[in-house]
């Protein structure tokens, strides 16, 4: 089995032999750190699980059993990838209450399978009532969509966010350098929710006589606090 490694440790390309090495989280080669040494660096992550799961479970015992049966989540969540900005918590809610689907800069592009597979499960097996964008304030992929630097790779997916400061340059011409970047961040997902509305998959659930709305919102790194950004559709004619 040809097999190509890379990771912050080491990079392998060659043949595997499964008789030979053993591959489980880390990959390892003779003659390099120990995969016992590498994860008892990460060891707090598996505390933390513990102290977190214990914590819930003393709190409600039937917690987990009743999670693992099924999820019930009224919304979809589609935000930014930003560490910074994690859905279930900004708006307290526990595991299993929001699906959640996370990109660079909160897009939703018609041609990305990942985030329109995450749509048609949400809307069709889930049912949820509320899809909701969400973007930050102070957003790195905004930022960086505004640059004239080349980025690599990602310039590809920018493209997207140009096209919403090509669409309302109008508007933006008139703000200063800090005004100009908030409003992008807005604008942009004030552009993803139209691009939300006008997917197969939310058009039809319409046509279906499905309850749904698709709401733009827009969070504040610096103070914690969501603000709706007054777009909600509701249907075909919304």
């Amino acid at each position: 089995m040809l097999l190509n490694v890379e990771s912050g440790f080491h990079r392998f390309s060659g043949w595997y032999n499964p008789a030979k090495y053993h591959f489980a989280g880390c990959t390892l080669l003779p003659g390099q750190q120990k995969t016992g040494d590498i994860v008892k660096k990460l060891k707090h992550l598996f505390e933390n699980n513990v102290q977190w799961a214990n914590e819930i479970s003393e709190k409600s015992p039937n917690f987990f059993g009743d999670l693992s049966k099924q999820q019930h989540p009224e919304i979809l969540w589609i935000g930014c990838a930003d560490s910074r900005v994690p859905a279930n918590q900004i708006v307290n809610l526990p595991p299993g209450e929001v699906f959640v689907h996370r990109n660079i800069a909160n897009v939703v592009v018609h041609s990305d399978l990942n985030c329109l597979s995450v749509i048609q499960y949400a809307v069709e097996v889930l049912k949820v009532k509320h899809i909701i964008v969400c973007g930050h304030y102070g957003c790195g992929g905004v930022k960086a969509s505004m640059e004239d630097e080349d980025h690599g790779l990602i310039d590809n997916w920018l493209c997207h966010i140009k096209d919403v400061r090509r669409f309302n340059n109008s508007e933006l011409e008139g703000l200063n350098e800090s005004e100009r970047f908030d409003r992008m961040c807005e604008l942009n997902v004030i552009e993803q929710v139209a691009n939300v509305r006008n997917t197969s998959i939310v058009r039809n659930a319409w046509k279906a006589g499905a309850e749904l709305s698709v709401h733009g919102w827009i969070y504040n790194i610096n103070n914690g606090i969501l603000q709706d950004l007054d777009v909600c559709v509701t249907g075909l004619e919304g």
